[in-house]
């Protein structure tokens, strides 16, 4: 295909992933009081979780501005219709990058593909689970005779953060394998730099997390250490693999295979 002609598919995938997303933003709206129930739910659950413990902070949520309930609304709804819709829009780009692949290349893709795709969504469902524990625990800091006055802007951007950085999270042993898949990263070296991993993802958990609370630095931290042994095992079978396929071909380690 010609440049111009893969900027024509481009600009119509383009073109399609936005009208879908339009659309479930559209749907969204018809959805909204259910969408805003299911993102207050932390909060609630962790005011809550407060006056259970007998505790006298007082919280309350507000929307600022004349425009800010409807700001709010189309905020909500926009986040919900481009994340149903995203299968959609990620089968665009997987179908514009599709025919530059090689056929182990593409084999490989739909692999990680079908791994990702799960383990972001369980990353994504492990941080709203922890959300309520992280907000009781910074709502708890208010001081009995202040109001803490939660504007839902904001409050939806936190929990957009934390969900995002949870999913995010999940998918870095996906990467490990990756580059052991390319050659960069060996188990033997993952093996042999595995303290400095361990102290690497508590510090960045502790830095990820919007809530800046140790409960939920540690319900991250923890996953992700078993997600890294679990990557560290996969690279380590992987790199046993070559090594007997290098032998079976008769090449040496320090000898270059045919082309």
């Amino acid at each position: 295909m010609a440049l111009s002609d893969h900027l024509r598919e481009l600009r119509a995938r383009m073109l399609k992933s936005a009208a879908v997303i339009l659309l479930g933003v559209v749907v969204a709206l018809f959805f909204y009081d259910q969408i805003f129930q299911l993102v207050l739910t932390p909060y609630n659950a962790a005011l809550d979780a407060l006056k259970q413990k007998g505790s006298d902070v007082s919280s309350e949520g507000v929307v600022t501005g004349v425009g800010g309930p409807l700001m709010l609304q189309l905020k909500l709804c926009g986040l919900v219709g481009l994340v149903v819709t995203s299968p959609f829009w990620l089968y665009q780009i997987w179908a514009f990058i599709l025919p530059g692949l090689h056929s182990r290349e593409r084999k490989w893709s739909r692999v990680f593909a079908a791994i990702a795709g799960p383990l972001f969504l369980a990353g994504v469902v492990l941080g709203y689970v922890t959300l309520p524990k992280g907000l009781e625990i910074l709502i708890g800091f208010t001081q009995a005779d202040l109001t803490n006055l939660v504007e839902f802007g904001s409050y939806l951007t936190f929990l957009t953060r934390t969900l995002l950085v949870f999913g995010i999270a999940f998918e870095i042993p996906v990467f490990v394998i990756l580059l052991n898949l390319s050659g960069i990263l060996s188990g033997r070296a993952l093996a042999a730099h595995r303290p400095w991993i361990v102290l690497g993802t508590f510090v960045f958990a502790a830095v990820a997390t919007p809530s800046t609370d140790p409960f939920t630095m540690l319900l991250l931290a923890i996953p992700m250490l078993i997600l890294f042994l679990v990557s560290e095992v996969i690279c380590r079978v992987l790199d046993r693999r070559r090594h007997e396929r290098e032998q079976e071909a008769g090449v040496g380690d320090d000898e270059l295979s045919p082309l």
